[in-house]
């Protein structure tokens, strides 16, 4: 018995040091597309190598957790809701992986247009708000995975579609800016790339979301049926 409560107790600390490294990925992927958005309003293309070299960590933190993973499954054989977190887990750092590149995405964007000398368009304004806005789900869906909170999962992915109906916006007024002074093509075409790797993060969130439903209750909501389908 007391061995059996002492590989249950070193299950539970593994699992927990587990959730620790990927909020702790998490938190770097933050700061990644933090900086992003300031590199972006401010012009300090000064940090995009930080941003850089701030993504080749999370490269190595992805590998080393799901290293983590598969060894935990094979040594611990996990079953039910523990073997949800782990699998869980694995897709949870695959999406703050692509999350991470999509700002490195942006950074090298704002680098583009500041050191072409230009300055981002009237047009290009909006790119700031959605950022903020998908900076946002990301803070809450990690906030949701640490608390394995379903119900602000939720709220994360309800909250995807008012950025997808904004980057939407976005393009509109930025392909009619090219139209009407085809001179701001280059810069619009930066703005367009930044304005979608924004949208990407947000999904990224929004994954990482539905991936905290399943683990806390099971369900798989990334593909719901269409209204009129059963």
């Amino acid at each position: 018995m007391n061995e059996s409560l002492h590989l249950s107790s070193q299950f539970d600390e593994d699992l927990g040091g587990l959730r620790t490294h990927v909020l702790q990925m998490g938190g770097l992927v933050e700061t990644q597309v933090s900086a992003a958005i300031e590199a972006y309003s401010s012009g300090e293309v000064g940090s995009v190598k930080h941003i850089v070299e701030t993504d080749r960590k999370v490269n190595d933190l992805e590998k080393a957790i799901d290293d983590d993973c598969a060894h935990l499954i094979a040594k611990r054989q996990p079953a039910a809701s523990d073997l949800r977190l782990v699998f869980g887990i694995t897709k949870i750092v695959t999406d703050l992986e692509r999350a991470g590149d999509e700002a490195k995405k942006i950074a090298k964007g704002v680098r583009r247009i500041y050191e072409a000398g230009q300055m981002p368009s009237q047009y290009g304004i909006g790119v700031r708000h959605i950022a903020e806005a998908a900076l946002g789900m990301l803070h809450n869906a990690l906030d949701a995975f640490a608390r394995l909170d379903p119900q602000l999962a939720e709220h994360v992915i309800r909250a995807d579609a008012d950025v997808d109906t904004e980057f939407k916006s976005i393009m509109r007024q930025l392909i009619t800016h090219m139209m009407e002074d085809p001179r701001t093509i280059t810069t619009s075409i930066d703005i367009i790339w930044i304005a979608r790797a924004v949208e990407r993060i947000g999904d990224h969130a929004k994954n990482i979301a539905e991936h905290v439903v399943f683990i806390v209750e099971g369900r798989d909501i990334r593909h719901p049926p269409k209204e009129g389908k059963a």
